[in-house]
């Protein structure tokens, strides 16, 4: 005996009625081709009425590649929504199933549905979040599983069957995180922007608010809080600034309606996450944004900066991620959260939309709209934190951020001996190497130097002792100029010494102040710009290196560069040392 068919069910559910648990057969699947994933449409029957326009949801879409769905089958549906396409025309859409049975052991129609007369059209969305190929896991921060709102709220549409082409609908949409109100200026003016990431049971959007649009809704709309959002414009996404998986973006107008959900709604989760695993991050194309969930193993300090395009001074740090696939991950935070960051008891860090760099290797990034949580109450966080106190903790990793492509851009750890004897820099290319090494001497002669104020020059300016300065580059005359550093560094490890280059990036970070302020001191107070220079020395730091034979005036000679300086992470850097000495061991 087959399990009885829910007789009823369908047409009480294009009600809006809240049907639990509706045991239906499945009649027919065909697939619908769209900009992302496939969507699939069922016909389905309760045995007395059929609907030939049901959706699946694209969560559910293993289902069908598993052969799961396949013609006859019974399945329990734990979880639907009725979505109102046109006035006379509505569409289910199935967002989770549960086999009861196989197709193949029914082999038969139950029943004489009759199709109803409220279905969908064939033009039923088919939009879908875009898939970059890489296996995730999949988590919902937060979900309960509970039906569907009943017919007493507002008709809504869930988020993932949105496209252009529809002129009304509703969402109802968790707010899961909201960029700070910005401002920008363009060829068309100057104006303001922020934007909210939305949520709901069926899948995420991104909306955005500029100008009057921006003022009107950016205190309305608070992360965590549940709105019914109606009236706004929606257009294909510009994958570069989303990190959410959607083909289209909401844009909110003078005529969006956006209300506060009063009711409970413990249905739409708080966050929902596509794990990447740390392995699988150099699969990824640079600048995309994916979800990473993993153990911060150590953490940087935090560094301030000015930043080169803007002058603005900036903050950030960087930590490692580690998971159970044993790779490791720079990710960088910036701002309050770099400032705040606590890593001294190991925790989980997940992160929504992290954006995906090839510095040096893989690397990660989060951004202004990427959404961080420390220690989530998830399953996959629970597994990696028990996973780390057994054995996590104590097994070497690999990074994927200590490497990158072509021409030996890398770099392995060498000492200076080891880079003289094994002639790193003699080569057609580059060579690059990392030290931990420690400042003997720096060179005050000609350390700065007065550059064009251009954003995009940094050449230096001819002083005209008018209070003009002339750049050769641009061609042109200003009234100021920026303050460029070029160091030279004498470094010492415990097998030699190495003079080297470090430009302004590096140098900032080697004296802990800006090329601005030391110019200021250099002109304004000699004593304090001596002691500045004087105080540097003799710190030990962890720099990358780039050596290459070059060439001037017909003379050879070995320049060696700085590509970057960081500080020492202790606790990685004797874990390196450990894992040397056991490398060492195994050789004997």
């Amino acid at each position: 005996m087959f399990p009885q068919l829910t007789t009823g069910a369908i047409n009480r559910i294009l009600n809006g009625e809240d049907v639990a648990n509706a045991v239906l057969q499945i009649l027919g699947c065909k697939k619908i081709p769209g900009a992302g994933n496939d969507r699939y449409r069922l016909l389905i029957s309760d045995g007395v009425t059929g609907c030939p326009f049901a959706m699946l949801g694209t969560q559910l879409n293993h289902m069908v590649a598993n052969e799961e769905l396949e013609k006859f089958t019974i399945v329990r549906v734990d979880k639907c929504v009725c979505n109102q396409v046109q006035a006379d025309r509505k569409v289910i859409i199935l967002l989770s199933l549960t086999v009861l049975v196989p197709g193949k052991e029914v082999n038969e129609k139950l029943g004489n549905p009759v199709n109803s007369s409220t279905g969908a059209s064939s033009g039923a969305p088919t939009n879908a979040p875009a898939s970059n190929g890489v296996s995730k896991t999949n988590s919902t921060y937060n979900a309960v599983p509970t039906s569907v709102v009943n017919g007493s709220a507002p008709s809504v549409h869930p988020i993932n069957t949105l496209t252009p082409y529809q002129n009304k609908w509703t969402i109802k949409a968790r707010v899961t995180s909201k960029t700070p109100l910005r401002t920008y200026s363009n060829s068309k003016g100057e104006g303001k922007v922020f934007s909210v990431n939305l949520l709901d049971e069926t899948g995420e959007i991104k909306a955005t608010g500029f100008n009057d649009s921006a003022d009107k809704y950016y205190d309305l709309l608070e992360v965590n809080k549940v709105y019914y959002i109606s009236r706004a414009n929606l257009k294909t996404a510009n994958a570069r600034f989303s990190t959410v998986k959607n083909d289209y973006e909401i844009t909110f107008n003078n005529d969006t309606t956006i209300m506060p959900c009063e009711e409970i709604s413990s249905s739409i989760p708080m966050l929902q996450y596509d794990f990447v695993p740390i392995a699988q991050i150099e699969q990824v194309e640079k600048d995309s944004n994916i979800d990473v969930i993993g153990v911060c193993k150590s953490c940087a300090d935090v560094q301030t900066f000015v930043a080169r395009t803007t002058n603005k001074e900036m903050t950030k740090r960087d930590i490692k991620l580690v998971d159970r696939s044993n790779k490791e991950v720079n990710l960088t935070l910036w701002g309050k959260e770099a400032e705040s960051f606590d890593g001294t008891l190991f925790p989980v860090v997940a992160v929504k939309g992290a954006r995906v760099s090839e510095f040096n290797g893989r690397s990660l990034s989060v951004t202004m709209s990427s959404s961080m949580q420390i220690n989530p109450d998830i399953k996959e966080a629970h597994i990696l934190k028990g996973w780390f106190e057994r054995e996590g903790c104590n097994m070497d990793v690999e990074s994927i951020s200590g490497k990158a492509g072509g021409s030996n851009m890398g770099g392995q750890w060498k000492t200076f001996a080891q880079a003289v004897s094994e002639q790193l820099g003699m080569g057609d290319k580059p060579d690059y190497f990392i030290n931990k090494a420690t400042i003997v001497m720096l060179r005050k002669e000609n350390c700065m130097y007065m550059a064009c104020p251009g954003e995009e020059c940094n050449k230096k300016v001819i002083d005209m002792n008018n209070g003009i300065y002339r750049c050769e580059k641009c061609n042109r005359e200003y009234s100021e100029f920026k303050w460029r550093l070029l160091l030279s560094a004498s470094v010492a490890d415990f097998t030699e010494n190495q003079w080297v280059t470090c430009f302004q990036e590096g140098a900032e970070a080697i004296l802990g102040v800006s090329a601005q302020e030391l110019g200021s001191f250099k002109e304004n107070d000699e004593e304090r710009y001596n002691e500045i220079l004087t105080e540097a020395n003799f710190k030990s730091y962890i720099f990358k290196l780039r050596t290459k034979m070059e060439t001037y005036n017909e003379e050879s000679r070995l320049k060696t560069t700085v590509v970057s300086v960081t500080p020492i992470d202790h606790v990685s850097y004797v874990r390196k040392i450990l894992s040397d000495i056991k490398l060492m061991e195994k050789e004997l």
